[in-house]
């Protein structure tokens, strides 16, 4: 069978990860250069440089929401104020001008397989949550995705099986039509436990993963 959807997370494989775009949140928040030094998955595995807080994630001994929870607290504090919401954080940081931290390789890929006829799907466990409900907005590009399913309101987290069932039954296909991308393996994993097309997406070789969604739906790429 063909894939007939492509259905993307968001915050990292949409967007540049937080991590990639520390310049501009130091901009736009009036901080030194090089002020932020957590790097994530961009950190070495070893060393001083190593994001520890990072790995505990990625040992599921933290959440990806307590993770950024805890910067965003630090950030706060950098400014001499109490953040105690993601939102605020992705909003001073971003919120000014989103388009600047839109992945090229996302907007070309939604584009090609809009033009092929796919069907565009959002699944993330943080959209409005993180971005703030009239981010969308700001993205004209999203009127293109005909399903989102964001956690903040449905309160089911990937990997939860439901959170996969939940595109799936609103795009009326079956999990083996739809290519999911995702950046954290744990939800990759839910995903191709639900019997969906799973790409494991590399931040660090963006175009190397949206290649290979767009393989899986029987395009071509350009990267």
């Amino acid at each position: 069978m063909t894939a007939q959807a492509l259905v993307l997370d968001f915050g990292g494989v949409v967007t540049r990860t937080l991590f990639e775009t520390h310049d501009l949140t130091e901009a736009a928040l009036g901080l030194a250069p090089g002020t932020l030094t957590w790097r994530g998955p961009f950190a070495p595995a070893e060393g001083p440089e190593t994001d520890a807080l990072w790995q505990a994630m990625q040992r599921d001994e933290i959440s990806e929401r307590d993770y950024w929870m805890t910067r965003t607290r630090e950030t706060g504090t950098l400014l001499g104020e109490t953040w105690t919401k993601m939102e605020t954080f992705v909003q001073r940081a971003r919120g000014a001008d989103p388009e600047a931290v839109m992945r090229p390789e996302a907007l070309t890929s939604i584009a090609l397989a809009k033009a092929a006829g796919k069907r565009l799907a959002i699944l993330s466990n943080e959209l409005d949550l993180f971005y703030g409900a009239d981010f969308r907005q700001k993205l004209p590009f999203l009127a293109d995705f005909e399903v989102i399913v964001d956690a903040t309101y449905s309160g089911i987290l990937k990997p939860d099986p439901r959170a996969y069932a939940a595109i799936t039954e609103a795009l009326q296909l079956p999990a083996g039509a739809c290519v999911f991308v995702d950046d954290q393996l744990r939800n990759s994993r839910g995903g191709e436990a639900a019997g969906m097309i799973c790409v494991h997406f590399d931040v660090t070789r963006p175009g190397q993963s949206y290649a290979e969604a767009l393989r899986h739906l029987g395009l071509p790429s350009p990267f």
